[in-house]
């Protein structure tokens, strides 16, 4: 065992996005801070790799849009980074009266766009809906997005600033799938709406957790606009990089911490190299689930070291992809506009409940909910220019409604079986099938890779696969008093929780890093 000397303000465990926020408002401030990370690279889920070796793609592996990424905190840090727009929000594509159709709707509502739902339910009234209910979240969003980078408020204090009781109502206290079914009327419309209720989250549209996920969905940055990663998740981690080691972060790749202690004087972590480094105070910027288990090392069983919430197993497939050329779509649209945005395939209301019917008896869905979009339609600069100029794309798919149980007994035949259904749901609608797109390896395999929830365990240490870490919380305090003032604290004075499971976490946002910042420090003011 090696123990080093310096005693550090901070020590950052996980060198994720949150983890790096917060080591880079701490340097900033003044404080010596300490960052460790388990892997080689930094980053964690938003990182670029090039799955396909002998292909200059650089994929957003994990996480892939942008939503939560608050406009202060590049600003705060200064990072040179963009996020692009998306011209286009969504593209269903369904089979009506024996002829392939497809629900189109731009970022800006267009004429193009009010054709498609008038196509689809045969008349304005859905459409109108459609406008009435997101005008009114974009209200709320601006409204709510800038409490997320301050203290927490109590509900009843947001609900009054927001000025939007109703909506408050219909978003924070009834299940989400009951104002679906109230606002709107048509199916694949009411599908549409609820998938944002349901990435990377495991539960029926009756169940509150549900209207959490939906809402960190739509309130981001003020606008809940998804966009693009100019250069891919891998130039955010760049930037965060530069600014830290600019700051004076020290920063030590593969360093596992396997042991905790903390006391009075501070904190002392071991790494599993044998380092023994101490500080102040430490900053978990990975799940919590693993901060208590390091916690409970050498205490009583029955001790109370601060039980972590519910946590829900990650239930999404990530499939990467790279073809030589977009398929083209039985509907006839150019797929230039069809995976602009968000595609969407056997995402009906009806179809979203009955695939987690059929997951929770522990049944692979079929047909399987997933959502796909093309990265280099908005940003080409992930790929080289020679693959750009030969008409190459990545192609992104998500699955909906694959908890990790579903993968334990066998991963990879669940794993094979999930992509098989994931590419034929999606190969009914296209006539070129999409595997004869994928771009071909010189091994015989083609360019395609599959992430179950036990992989993203493996590979970054999400537990069950948990994109969220636990359950989502609302952004707020609810009427209990709480000893809870950036949603980072722990029930221990000098530990902070800074990475998406904490209050306020989850998504690529860096909240979470910045929270567990001003926590600590207004704590030495």
């Amino acid at each position: 065992m090696k123990e080093h000397s310096k005693n550090y303000d901070a020590i950052v465990v996980g060198g994720g996005h949150n983890g790096l926020v917060a080591a880079c408002y701490l340097a900033k401030a003044g404080k010596s801070v300490l960052l460790l990370e388990a892997h080689e690279e930094l980053g964690g889920a938003t990182t670029s790799v090039k799955p396909f070796p002998e292909y200059d793609a650089r994929l957003s592996r994990y996480s892939y849009l942008v939503s939560l990424l608050p406009d202060q905190i590049v600003a705060d840090l200064g990072i040179n980074f963009r996020t692009l727009d998306r011209p286009v929000a969504s593209y269903t594509p369904y089979r009506k009266d024996g002829r392939d159709e497809g629900l189109l709707v731009a970022s800006d509502w267009n004429e193009d766009t009010a054709e498609s739902f008038v196509r689809l339910t045969g008349s304005d009234r859905e459409a109108a809906a459609w406008r009435e209910f997101y005008g009114e979240i974009a209200t709320l969003a601006e409204r709510l997005a800038p409490s997320m980078l301050q203290p927490l408020k109590s509900a009843a204090q947001l609900k009054t600033e927001t000025g939007l009781p109703d909506l408050w109502r219909a978003l924070m206290e009834v299940p989400i799938g009951e104002i679906i079914r109230e606002r709107f009327q048509d199916d694949i419309v009411r599908g549409v709406v609820l998938t944002d209720a349901l990435i990377g989250t495991f539960v029926t549209a009756n169940d509150l957790q549900a209207n959490r996920c939906f809402l960190y969905h739509l309130i981001g940055n003020g606008n809940g606009q998804w966009r693009v990663p100019q250069g891919g998740m891998g130039a955010l981690v760049k930037e965060l990089l530069r600014v830290a080691e600019a700051s004076g972060v020290e920063i030590i790749r593969k360093a596992r911490v396997v042991s905790l202690e903390s006391g009075g004087n501070g904190v002392r972590v071991e790494t599993e190299a044998g380092d023994a480094y101490r500080g102040k105070d430490l900053l978990f910027a990975a799940a919590p689930q693993i901060l208590e288990r390091l916690r409970n090392q050498g205490r009583q069983a029955d001790e109370d070291v601060g039980a972590p919430r519910k946590s829900l197993e990650g239930s999404q497939l990530k499939i990467n992809m790279l073809v030589k050329q977009l398929p083209r779509l039985k509907s006839g649209v150019d797929p230039r506009i069809a995976f602009a945005g968000t595609f969407h395939v056997n995402e009906s209301f009806s179809q979203l409940e009955e695939a987690y019917a059929q997951a929770s008896r522990g049944e692979m869905p079929l047909p399987l909910p997933l959502e796909l979009y093309c990265h280099t339609l908005t940003d080409p600069s992930i790929l080289s220019d020679a693959l750009n100029a030969k008409g190459f794309h990545t192609l992104t798919l998500f699955g909906l409604h694959t908890p990790a149980a579903l993968f334990d007994a066998n991963p990879a035949q669940a794993t094979a079986l999930a992509q098989e259904r994931a590419l034929a749901g999606l190969n009914q609608y296209l006539l070129d099938p999409i595997e004869s797109v994928l771009a071909p390896c010189s091994d015989g395999t083609l360019a395609i890779e599959a992430k179950s929830p036990l992989d993203l365990e493996k590979d970054i240490f999400l537990p069950r696969g948990n994109i969220f870490h636990r359950d989502l919380d609302f952004p707020f305090l609810d009427e209990s008093p709480s000893t809870q003032q950036w949603g980072a604290e722990t029930d221990d004075p000098h530990i902070y929780l800074a990475g998406a499971g904490a209050q306020r976490g989850g998504g690529v946002s860096g909240i979470a890093g910045h929270n567990a910042a001003m926590a600590l420090l207004a704590k030495s003011q």
